[in-house]
């Protein structure tokens, strides 16, 4: 894909070769629908392939960095094996692409950050968190298992208690609290953020590029260890689109109402 071709983020090439990517679907606090989740599976690819580009900044618009997954495009994968299938493929290419791609890239988290959105957050190189900032997996309140990024990263980023806890709960953290607890590299006022994140790309964009191209990839092989565990998360989480609690947790989602789900009965 070249960035013509996505629809739902918009792209800014600043200087000193930096380029500022926004999700954008503010309406629905940029929630990943099945296009949006194929666009940020395919971004990665496209910026690696950008000599014009040494960074990559990534944001929301509006109040959000990203709300998750659509719940349409869960409800259409409920016992429906291609689509499982489909949605597995892009789900294990999203994190392999953001760790393989060459080029740092930074999250400037606004808001919520949840499913998809989160995924992003996390994997980039450096994350920086407004004060305002809700970060959750929500896997397990959904009613399937942490998979996505989970297993992959939040063990190495804040040990595996915090990490059991918060997995398994889907409870949210706060902007600071994920600073404090190593989730996040950094924490900033809701004003600072993006000043912040421009700040930093651009100390990245003027550094040695070669250096710090090869320092992420030796520090990705960290997370790349874990993969075969994270492939193993990512096919346990697909099983859950074929159980009835996955719809309950859906349901109790959208009516904003506490889940009643059939396999705690």
């Amino acid at each position: 894909m070249n960035y013509e071709d996505f629809q739902h983020i918009l792209f800014e090439k600043r200087e000193p070769r930096i380029l500022w990517m926004t999700l954008n679907r503010p309406e629905v606090l940029n929630a990943a629908d099945a296009r949006l989740h194929t666009e940020l599976v395919e971004v990665w690819r496209t910026i690696d392939r950008d000599p014009d580009v040494h960074v990559a900044v990534v944001t929301g618009a509006g109040r959000a960095f990203s709300a998750g997954g659509d719940l349409k495009l869960v409800e259409n994968a409920y016992q429906n094996h291609d689509e499982v299938i489909r949605i597995l493929d892009e789900a294990r290419d999203l994190v392999y692409n953001m760790l393989h791609c060459s080029k740092p890239i930074i999250s400037a988290i606004n808001g919520a950050a949840v499913g998809a959105g989160l995924v992003v957050a996390l994997l980039a190189d450096i994350s920086i968190a407004g004060e305002s900032a809700r970060l959750a997996d929500g896997h397990v309140r959904m009613g399937v298992a942490a998979g996505d990024h989970a297993a992959i990263i939040w063990p190495l980023l804040c040990g595996m208690a915090k990490a059991k806890y918060y997995l398994m709960t889907s409870d949210f953290v706060s902007g600071p609290e994920a600073e404090r607890m190593g989730l996040v590299s950094l924490c900033v006022p809701d004003a600072e953020l993006l000043d912040k994140a421009m700040a930093v790309a651009t100390n990245l964009a003027s550094g040695p590029r070669h250096a710090i191209r090869f320092t992420k990839r030796a520090l990705n092989q960290w997370l790349l260890q874990a993969g075969p565990i994270f492939d193993h998360s990512l096919a346990l989480e697909m099983l859950g689109f074929f159980s009835e609690d996955m719809m309950a947790g859906v349901e109790a989602l959208r009516s904003k109402k506490p889940p009643h789900y059939p396999s705690s009965q």
